[in-house]
């Protein structure tokens, strides 16, 4: 009686188990950019539908300053499991400490074209994924939610969803930090090319409705600042976007819990495209 109960019972766990694992794959792959003339490492997250090639929407995720492609990863290691239960396709790519900028001053440093045109062309070619803005958005952490509302701002035929969580909006505020002075000049005797660089001043290309946006910022991140002010520049220009503040400081542990907010975000901005086709 007592065998008989024990196998019941292990065969119960054998079947939740397998009702509940998850058939993504990760690949690791070597992009070659044309414009830099080199191999960019990427991480792709592939989901189950994809890998049985349906077509899937597309997320791109940036790290921040000193991360790489693995970054996100490390930061939420559920993302293979996110990305099979919602059938989107996830593209970590290596930005190394670029800002994503085509830095004016650096010809090694191309990041712009490398994620917003290259890359993109590289998914869309080797991956079934549905080859439309409304289909593929990008996001990241720190210097990479500059990237994340750098890049989708730029490129609205692209991306037709950006944020940012704890994003450095306003890069004029730290102008000896992170690197910035190799991909722009200092500060002091390149002001226009800063000005034209951080995704405050990137607000003049935008009308309200041209791309979903998504931003937050824990009230004691030192980017808190930088965040509020750019909320206070949407609200005054009528562009239409989700700002979320909560308790927190520019780490993983509030990486890993306001990642699930956007990509909550984001699936409905997928999922609402879909609705609207059928």
């Amino acid at each position: 009686m007592i065998n008989r109960i024990l196998k019941t019972f292990f065969l119960a766990v054998i079947l939740i188990t397998a009702s509940t694992s998850y058939a993504s794959r990760i690949d690791t792959l070597m992009v070659k950019s044309n414009k830099m003339n080199r191999k960019i490492e990427v991480i792709v997250i592939v989901p189950e539908r994809s890998i049985n090639k349906e077509s899937c929407p597309t997320l791109y995720l940036l790290h921040g300053y000193g991360g790489n492609a693995r970054t996100w990863l490390g930061i939420k290691p559920e993302l293979p499991q996110m990305a099979d239960k919602d059938g989107i396709i996830i593209v970590c790519p290596d930005g190394e400490n670029s800002w994503y900028w085509d830095s004016p001053t650096n010809p090694n440093s191309q990041f712009e074209t490398f994620v917003s045109k290259e890359l993109v062309e590289y998914i869309d070619k080797n991956y079934p994924t549905i080859n439309n803005r409304n289909s593929r958005a990008i996001t990241g952490l720190s210097m990479g939610g500059h990237g994340g509302l750098w890049l989708s701002i730029r490129h609205k035929d692209t991306f037709g969803a950006g944020g940012a969580t704890s994003g450095g909006v306003d890069i004029r505020p730290f102008p000896d930090n992170w690197e910035m002075k190799k991909q722009l000049g200092e500060l002091s005797s390149n002001k226009e090319v800063w000005n034209n660089h951080t995704v405050i001043n990137q607000l003049k290309n935008l009308k309200d409705g041209d791309l979903a946006i998504i931003f937050d910022c824990g009230t004691n991140d030192f980017f808190f600042d930088v965040n509020n002010n750019l909320h206070a520049e949407l609200l005054k220009r009528g562009i239409s976007h989700d700002y979320i503040t909560r308790p927190g400081v520019h780490d993983g542990k509030y990486w890993n819990n306001s990642i699930e907010y956007q990509w909550h975000y984001f699936c409905k901005f997928f999922k609402g495209y879909r609705n609207n086709k059928q």
